[in-house]
């Protein structure tokens, strides 16, 4: 057999070194490869959610535009069909969901109307905050117009029924629509 080493502090400090080098390296490795398979993803997505919330069109040009708060910016996606203006997808976030970010996408048609919503990205409750995704609450805001349609539960003496023991995933939903809707206000020109 062959002699075993003495243990000593250098001797630790090299092989914490070479495991530590080891797997920076790996990790490395592994974020390189799927770096780009991540953003493909993430890039179809996004487009998924824009044809889901306008209507039909044939052109789409995106431009980012401050925040109607004033402390971001939200990505527009200004849709035409035919040359002419059909909607806007605002690709729009609130920071007030129970678990954390809550991000969606909110098309408006040109006179300020909700045509749909979708939900991009969340970490509420499964099961409860959840339900966000689902038709029986996010459809309650197709149609609507907010400059009519206040956009708060009803708790908070708004129009929005919210999801059974998930208000305030409901109120940041809400939230993130309503920043849509003035920035869409403050910036959309027809």
């Amino acid at each position: 057999m062959g002699s075993k080493k003495e243990s000593t502090f250098i001797n630790m400090l090299i092989t914490l070194l070479v495991i530590a080098v080891v797997s920076a390296a790996t990790l490395g490795g592994v974020y390189v490869l799927t770096k780009k398979p991540i953003a493909l993803a993430k890039k179809k997505k996004q487009e998924k959610a824009i044809k889901m919330v306008l209507p039909e069109f044939d052109k789409l040009e995106s431009k980012k535009v401050p925040d109607a708060r004033g402390n971001d910016s939200l990505l527009f996606t200004y849709a035409t069909k035919n040359g002419k203006p059909i909607g806007v997808a605002v690709n729009t976030y609130s920071d007030k969901g129970f678990g954390g970010m809550v991000y969606l996408m909110v098309g408006f048609l040109p006179d300020g109307t909700i045509n749909n919503t979708a939900v991009l990205a969340h970490s509420e409750t499964p099961g409860l905050g959840t339900k966000m995704k689902t038709p029986e609450f996010k459809d309650q805001f197709m149609g609507k117009n907010p400059a009519s349609f206040k956009l708060k539960v009803k708790k908070d003496k708004g129009d929005v029924d919210a999801i059974t023991a998930a208000t305030i995933s409901s109120r940041a939903f809400c939230d993130a629509v309503d920043r849509a809707y003035r920035t869409f206000k403050k910036e959309y020109k027809k």
